[in-house]
């Protein structure tokens, strides 16, 4: 027992020295890095000083330490930055969906500024803005080296006054010059209406209003059509929404899940994780979905299409999305300010994240950006059939309501055909509805089952 307990004690005692040894250096380097970030803060004071005394004009102390902190900020990716009290406040009122100036959400790419999309009903939307647009100069100042918020700022002004853009486009030769006039940015979060028998869900922007807005207009053209059992299914329009709030992401695809997992955050700490599942309830009852997504879905949009995808809850039609797979948290700060930090990536259900990738559609379908000329269209009223020959023999086999009905559907397949022309990936989502409630409810069983 006695060489057991002395065992033990060399034991401790070649422990606590090996400790002191490994830990000497250790503690040694951390002083070292701690003495080099003070030196850089004094080196930062030094230059601060430097400048309040000796630049070529006046300048305000507050602005140029706003600009050392943004710069901080902005050098760690494009979506952290600083925001000034008006700033804040400005975005606080844009999360609750009404906001001043031009509806363009952008962000920045190699020191230029990138629309990722223009809102629906917005002056940008208006004058022809597009996804992809790289805006270049406002009113005629160059943007190339300032900070994105910079850049924001000089496109924002009182409400009524104009402001022209220059765009340099993809396909286009020369840049364009684009004249818009700020208002009042209104967003309705959600519009809903049926074409044919499907039922369309244009979901803007992702406010405080998006959920609930969701809810009541699909309730209201589930009651218009008579019930579900006379609808051949949803499509969730997510072309050109920039994202927003990521609390009503996954509101939004749990209205359409029964179980399993919607998104998951990860920080760059274990705990810093969160998982975000989906509870029992699905609004459509297993009707089918299809979602609309292009280059302006981003960020919220892209948690809906991703989970709704790995579930195989929806078909996923369009073109590839934006890619913005991180997460922001705006934290206040004294003086009424607040900082947007990045502070985690999102993942879909399936474990991949999208960050700089997006998410692919399940069918690629572009939208034709010009219509066919008037020379290349065959009008269909020019042919003839046997109804409109003279003396042509009636058909009776069918009833008059039987008539009225093949009628009726005719009407509705040409409606569906006039609606190619004016939105082309819109037309092929009804028509993948059509198809799927043509085939019965199995079909529909396999295309909602979970993962």
């Amino acid at each position: 027992m006695k060489k057991l307990m002395m065992a033990a004690g060399g034991g401790t005692l070649l422990g606590l020295i090996a400790t002191t040894q490994i830990a000497g250096p250790l503690l040694a380097q951390e002083a070292a890095n701690s003495a080099s970030v003070y030196e850089q803060l004094d080196l930062f004071g030094d230059i601060f000083e430097r400048i309040r005394a000796g630049y070529v004009e006046d300048v305000e102390e507050q602005d140029l330490i706003e600009a050392a902190i943004n710069g901080m900020l902005t050098s760690l990716d494009p979506h952290s930055s600083y925001l000034s009290a008006d700033d804040a406040t400005a975005m606080r009122v844009q999360t609750r969906g009404e906001f001043g100036g031009l509806g363009i959400e952008v962000t920045q790419e190699e020191g230029w500024v990138k629309v990722v999309s223009p809102m629906d009903g917005t002056p940008a939307d208006a004058a022809g803005i597009l996804a992809g647009d790289f805006i270049t100069a406002v009113d005629g100042e160059n943007v190339l080296g300032l900070t994105l918020d910079d850049a924001v700022d000089l496109m924002r002004g009182p409400v009524g006054s104009e402001i022209v853009i220059t765009v340099v486009r993809e396909g286009e030769v020369e840049p364009l010059e684009v004249s818009i006039i700020r208002d009042t940015i209104k967003l309705t979060a959600v519009r809903s209406r049926t074409e044919g028998n499907a039922i369309v869900l244009r979901i803007a922007t992702f406010s405080d209003q998006t959920y609930p807005d969701l809810k009541s207009g699909l309730e209201d053209q589930i009651a218009e059509a008579g019930g579900l059992d006379n609808v051949d299914g949803i499509i969730l329009d997510l072309r050109n929404n920039p994202g927003g709030l990521l609390n009503q992401a996954i509101y939004v695809s749990d209205a359409f899940l029964e179980a399993g997992e919607i998104v998951s955050t990860r920080g760059r700490e274990p705990n810093d994780s969160d998982r975000y599942n989906a509870a029992v309830g699905d609004l459509a009852d297993g009707k089918p979905i299809v979602v609309l997504i292009n280059g302006g879905s981003a960020s919220a949009s892209e948690i809906v299409a991703g989970a709704l995808q790995d579930h195989r809850r929806a078909i996923i039609v369009g073109t590839k999305s934006f890619g913005k797979g991180s997460v922001q948290t705006v934290v206040p700060l004294q003086g009424d300010g607040a900082m947007r930090l990045t502070t985690a990536r999102y993942y879909t259900p399936s474990g991949r994240s999208i960050q700089a990738l997006g998410i692919s559609p399940d069918i690629i379908v572009e939208q034709p950006r010009a219509r066919p000329s008037d020379e290349e269209e065959e009008d269909a009223t020019g042919f003839r059939s046997e109804a409109d020959l003279r003396g042509s023999l009636d058909n009776d086999s069918l009833t008059e309501d039987e008539i009225r009905q093949i009628e009726e559907d005719r009407d509705r397949a040409q409606a569906a055909a006039a609606l190619r022309e004016d939105d082309y990936q819109l037309a092929y989502a009804i028509d993948i509805l059509k198809g799927l409630n043509a085939l019965g409810p199995q079909t529909t069983k396999v295309a909602t089952d979970s993962n």
